[in-house]
């Protein structure tokens, strides 16, 4: 199976409708966003997906079929700082897929000049802190009903990883940066 990083592309609207349905939890990556179908697909991925200087957001590719996202948003060059998300669908996950994808996206952030990439999961998403912390990323606590889902409030565990901490074991992912 060859797995790498690219930019999302308005074909991917199929994939990312399938990858949606794949699993409930992924309501939470898409709260309030109509994706019905291929048109609404095609718009979130562009306005959403961006791949600019704020936010790079890479599809997750398995053999020529995104599966998933990791991103860095939030970018803020002035202090070095940014935020990383990943989502899977559920077909992806448990290979360590998600891992190396963060760990791929670090090693961007870290080659674009940023110090601090932060990230947050609900603390009863045990997988989710299972690939923040192979991808390198060191607890720093946690904040209390942080997250809102319905009427539902989650405490969210927030991790970090410095430029200089030690990099990860995990090996990344080819990454294609052009369009």
């Amino acid at each position: 199976m060859t797995v790498s990083l690219r930019p999302w592309q308005p074909g991917d609207a199929t994939a990312l409708l399938v990858a949606r349905r794949s699993a409930a939890d992924l309501d939470r990556q898409f709260p309030g966003v109509d994706l019905g179908d291929e048109a609404a697909a095609r718009a979130h991925i562009a306005a959403n997906l961006s791949f600019d200087d704020r936010a790079r957001n890479w599809a997750v590719v398995e053999d020529g079929t995104a599966v998933g996202n990791v991103g860095v948003s939030a970018i803020e060059f002035r202090h070095g700082t940014a935020w990383v998300s990943y989502w899977l669908a559920a077909g992806a996950r448990g290979r360590g897929t998600a891992a190396r994808a963060v760990a791929s996206a670090a090693a961007w952030a870290f080659g674009a000049g940023l110090a601090r990439l932060e990230l947050g999961h609900r603390v009863d998403n045990p997988a989710s802190c299972r690939v923040a912390t192979a991808a390198g990323f060191v607890a720093e606590g946690i904040e209390r009903g942080k997250l809102r889902y319905g009427t539902e409030r989650f405490d969210v565990e927030t991790h970090a990883r410095l430029a200089d901490d030690p990099e990860p074991s995990v090996e990344q992912l080819p990454r294609h940066d052009d369009h």
